[in-house]
């Protein structure tokens, strides 16, 4: 069994919706949509578990999150510089997750195919999905930037229409007319 670890949560408004977030002394460990009370309630018991103790009312990498993403959404920011904690993810996904991270910037898509071969995993465009499904870190670590092949959409664990707002707001998509 791990160490306990500190970690605090708090709820952001967004445009998407309300996202939880979480963070220990290393980073953002998780982001979760549609933070309603059945969200929030389940996501605090998977982290008391992750973490083995109860929350601190702040830590610093959480205030460094929250005031990221409101920067973000008001298309004030590019990059995202809070460190992330990976520990609610590993393996394959994890390695997935961490190179769409580090090479796939604002503004542009990658295809789970080709996400499969930066990797070293040909044949693993449906595991690349799989993984995408499994992020902690929706929109730090963004998973809305990963497309089909065939110039689909594709998936989105945040909603599909979670999804064309984040593209439209890095330019990927033509913005909604209404």
């Amino acid at each position: 069994m791990r160490e306990p670890r500190d970690w605090a949560w708090r709820v952001l408004d967004t445009p998407i919706g309300r996202l939880l977030l979480a963070a220990t002394h290393e980073g953002l460990a998780l982001v979760a949509f549609h933070a309603d009370e059945r969200v929030v309630r389940r996501s605090l018991t998977r982290l008391r578990l992750a973490f083995g103790r109860e929350p601190l009312p702040e830590i610093p990498h959480l205030t460094t999150a929250a005031d990221e993403l409101t920067r973000y959404f008001d298309s004030g920011l590019r990059a995202f510089t809070v460190p992330l904690d990976w520990s609610l993810s590993a393996g394959f996904n994890e390695r997935v997750l961490r190179e769409l991270a580090a090479h796939v910037p604002y503004g542009t898509v990658v295809g789970y195919q080709d996400l499969a071969d930066r990797v070293g995993e040909p044949g693993a465009a449906r595991a690349v999905g799989a993984a995408m499904g499994s992020n902690p870190l929706p929109v730090v670590v963004p998973c809305h930037r990963v497309v089909a092949s065939d110039g689909g959409i594709g998936g989105f664990g945040g909603g599909l229409d979670t999804k064309r707002h984040l593209l439209a707001l890095e330019g990927v998509l033509p913005q909604p007319l209404f």
